[in-house]
């Protein structure tokens, strides 16, 4: 049977507590919640901290609801809950698109929506919807607390721009007149992607007056690509910029070969993932898609 290595266990109280005990065990230290990818990672002895700090009592990091003109969403949200929000599916359709494909009922949920960005893994599904989306991570530390924009936050395959003593306290979404889709291709029902594209359009007058284009599993720095971005913005609402859309995101992202697939699929999967998640978001924004 595999076992982790030894380490401490704490049990936070508080957001200020999680900060002291962060502080005390140090760098070496990690956060728990849902833990379904850090514990599998200490069985293997891949993941080794001397500390770990659940966080499972902070009700404070739970609730999802409007503030202002974002969405606000608690990074002890459960994906569950997530996927159920009434306020979510009326606003963000990507993320109960994206919610509804991540890993099995049971995992849901346990599993946190700030444990699966902290996670930072490439093939994260709420990462690339969070990335087209522009949400801004809230962070704290003993100092004090700082926003972090989400396409800054993934730094490199599991590294993210927290510091050692920050905790995530919450997602932020602005709430504007847009629409969304979320599609991926997986090799089972609830596995890991083996290549997924978010759409967010901004559409007036026939035109994209703005758009978000997130890539999950494919090697797109910091889930998002830009330049499929820029070539859209501003241009018709059409299926033959979408498709061109799709063709410059499959250029311009990374995808390693792996057990899911190929270079070339992967590539292939990401521009015809971003070009059918651009053709669904533009559909619902016309009112032909729920």
């Amino acid at each position: 049977m595999q076992v982790p290595a030894p380490f401490q266990y704490e049990k936070a109280t508080s957001v200020e507590h999680a900060l002291t005990l962060l502080a005390r065990y140090g760098p070496e230290s990690r956060v728990v919640a849902g833990g379904h990818s850090l514990l599998p990672m200490m069985k293997l002895r891949l993941a080794h901290p001397e500390a770990l700090i659940d966080i499972n009592d902070l009700t404070e990091l739970s609730s999802i609801g409007l503030d202002g003109s974002d969405l606000s969403i608690g990074a002890m949200v459960r994906h569950a809950d997530l996927l159920a929000s009434a306020v979510v599916g009326e606003h963000f359709p990507i993320l109960r698109d994206a919610e509804k494909m991540i890993a099995d009922p049971v995992v849901r949920n346990r599993g946190t929506v700030g444990g699966s960005l902290c996670q930072a893994d490439p093939s994260e599904d709420l990462s690339a919807a969070f990335a087209a989306l522009r949400a801004r991570l809230v962070v704290q530390g003993l100092d004090g607390r700082r926003e972090i924009d989400v396409r800054d936050f993934f730094v490199g395959p599991y590294q993210t721009a927290l510091d050692d003593g920050e905790l995530l306290l919450e997602i932020r979404v602005p709430v504007r007149p847009q629409a969304s889709a979320y599609e991926k291709v997986e090799r089972r029902a609830g596995d890991w992607a083996v290549a997924a594209a978010a759409a967010v359009l901004e559409i007036y007058d026939d035109r994209v007056m703005d758009v978000g284009i997130g890539l999950a599993a494919v090697g797109a720095a910091g889930f998002v690509a830009r330049e499929a971005e820029d070539n859209l913005r501003g241009a018709p609402v059409s299926d033959e910029r979408f498709v061109e859309a799709g063709r410059i995101a499959a250029e311009n992202c990374n995808p390693s070969a792996d057990q899911r697939g190929p270079v070339d699929y992967k590539r292939h999967l990401a521009g015809e993932l971003t070009t059918r998640a651009l053709r669904r978001a533009a559909a619902r924004a016309l009112g032909q898609e729920a």
